[in-house]
């Protein structure tokens, strides 16, 4: 027997996410402190079960429902590192977008020495489809190397 999806649990702080109110580490945080409130109780425990589509979450009082879907493209520039927030002081992602947006989130990453098409998004199931090695979706990548390649460093790379 197969449960309908409306019943299916998460934890509370994946729930927060998928809803697409914050992060899921955010979540982590708002829930630790207190602020967060599952079918009028507060809880502290980021793994409580949750039924998404059953169950009132509240952050400070305030119901949380699903965001509207956020889809971006954004072309990474070379230096920027693909994340929310950096220990080494680092420019990041964020910096490129519009202060006014929703929580959006990475779909995978760029290093900090690519550049090119990042994918953002508050729609956590449209990423892990999009991540998803079974959806064989193709990339192109453009490489620069500093000098002529050898023909073996050729034939390691030349995969068509």
């Amino acid at each position: 027997m197969t449960r309908a999806k409306s019943s299916r649990r998460v934890g509370l702080a994946r729930a927060l996410s998928k809803l697409g109110y914050c992060s899921r580490s955010d979540a982590f945080d708002l829930i630790q402190a207190g602020r967060v409130r599952l079918n009028h109780a507060i809880l502290r425990d980021p793994e409580a079960p949750v039924r998404i589509k059953r169950d009132r979450i509240e952050v400070d009082g305030q119901p949380v429902a699903p965001a509207s879907k956020v889809y971006l493209m954004l072309n990474k520039p070379r230096g920027a590192v693909t994340t929310a927030s950096d220990e080494r002081g680092r420019q990041t992602v964020y910096a490129f977008l519009e202060s006014n947006l929703p929580w959006v989130a990475p779909v995978g990453r760029l290093d900090k020495a690519s550049e090119g098409l990042l994918l953002l998004t508050n729609d956590s199931e449209w990423a892990g489809r999009v991540l998803e090695p079974a959806m064989h979706l193709d990339k192109t990548y453009h490489v620069q190397i500093g000098r002529s390649p050898t023909p073996v460093c050729w034939n390691r790379l030349h995969w068509e």
